[in-house]
């Protein structure tokens, strides 16, 4: 019997509802909710089983909003040599008027050795289709990503994330990473990653103490996040909780230019995230990251910001007597988004 979990207790559907680690291949394959990073992880999932099903999968991207009538058929129609398709279409909240049509007439006639992958957020926009979908219509299933909001389930994720890769994390260090880490899923996982990639093979709290000790990291972003943000206050209140909890200035200072430089990579940029993710040389997500954070910013404001950065990197590693105002100094040229 097909697990419902993830799934609102409002949800009525005649296929099943399963969680974002139990997706399996499906004609139709339909992934809604809020949270970003299970809906890329659960998709991601997906195409690697394909290719260990068949390495010669064609995967293909399209984006809902600027559909136009007919390529969903062209990118589901037969091939010569017959290869395994998976068709992964974003934005399907923002879906134009061409694509549901078209996306309604292809359940009644999907494509064979084709994978057609969904992508809905949230949102009215597409219900008629949404709404096939769940009646059954294209033999699909549905993938709930709701967003995680308690600590159990975050660790849930990351406990996930370990078992996936065949690797040992203790209870008391997964509390401890979900802990230093637990306003942010996406660098929750940019962590559980780092670990997997550094760390010896178990994974204990002293490693987690080693890596992410203090919880410097998580502090250097949160005051990073205030500041690109344009909340002034609210960053400087966050770099003196830092401080005060032993937060280095080095790596404070490494976490503003790390936001910042991904920005200036992507500003300017046209193409959703999954296009551009590979020229730029970051992951789908870090492009949309940056896309939010870039609300309010010039290219003439991006330049000033790297300009202070580099003063700022120098202050902090001795340049200057006093790192603190050099940090302080930092932080409103961000806030300002580089006008101060």
């Amino acid at each position: 019997m097909a697990s419902r979990a993830g799934a609102s207790p409002k949800t009525k559907a005649a296929i099943p509802q399963l969680a974002w680690h139990a997706i399996r291949p499906a004609p139709v394959v339909l992934v809604t909710g809020a949270e970003d990073v299970l809906a890329e992880r659960s998709i991601t999932m997906l195409r690697d089983f394909l290719r260990t099903e068949d390495p010669a999968l064609e995967v293909s991207d399209l984006e809902a909003d600027g559909y136009r009538r007919g390529e969903l058929m062209t990118l589901a129609s037969p091939s010569l040599f017959g290869e395994p398709r998976l068709i992964r279409v974003s934005a399907v909240e923002r879906a134009s008027d061409d694509f549901l049509l078209d996306a309604l007439d292809y359940l009644s006639q999907t494509a064979e050795s084709t994978t057609l992958v969904l992508r809905h957020r949230n949102g009215v926009r597409g219900k008629k289709l949404l709404d096939a979908i769940r009646a059954g219509g294209g033999g699909g299933i549905e993938i709930v990503c709701a967003e995680l909001k308690k600590d159990a389930e975050k660790q849930d994720f990351a406990a996930a994330e370990f078992r996936a890769a065949g690797r040992k994390i203790s209870p008391g260090a997964l509390r401890a990473l979900v802990g230093a880490f637990s306003d942010d899923l996406r660098e929750l996982s940019a962590a559980c990653r780092q670990l997997l990639a550094d760390a010896p093979s178990d994974i204990t709290e002293s490693v987690v103490a080693r890596y992410y000790g203090g919880r410097v990291e998580t502090n250097a972003f949160a005051v990073a996040d205030a500041a690109i943000a344009g909340r002034h206050g609210e960053a400087l209140i966050a770099l003196r909780h830092a401080l005060d909890s032993g937060a280095d200035p080095v790596p404070m200072v490494a976490a503003f230019a790390m936001k910042v430089r991904t920005m200036a990579k992507v500003s300017g940029t046209r193409g959703g995230g999954a296009q551009l993710a590979g020229s730029l040389g970051l992951a789908p997500w870090q492009v949309d990251r940056a896309r939010r954070d870039l609300a309010g910013w010039t290219d003439e404001g991006l330049g000033r910001a790297i300009e202070a950065l580099a003063a700022t990197d120098a202050a902090v590693k001795g340049a200057e007597r006093d790192p603190v105002f050099a940090l302080e100094r930092l932080v409103g040229v961000i806030a300002s988004r580089g006008r101060a």
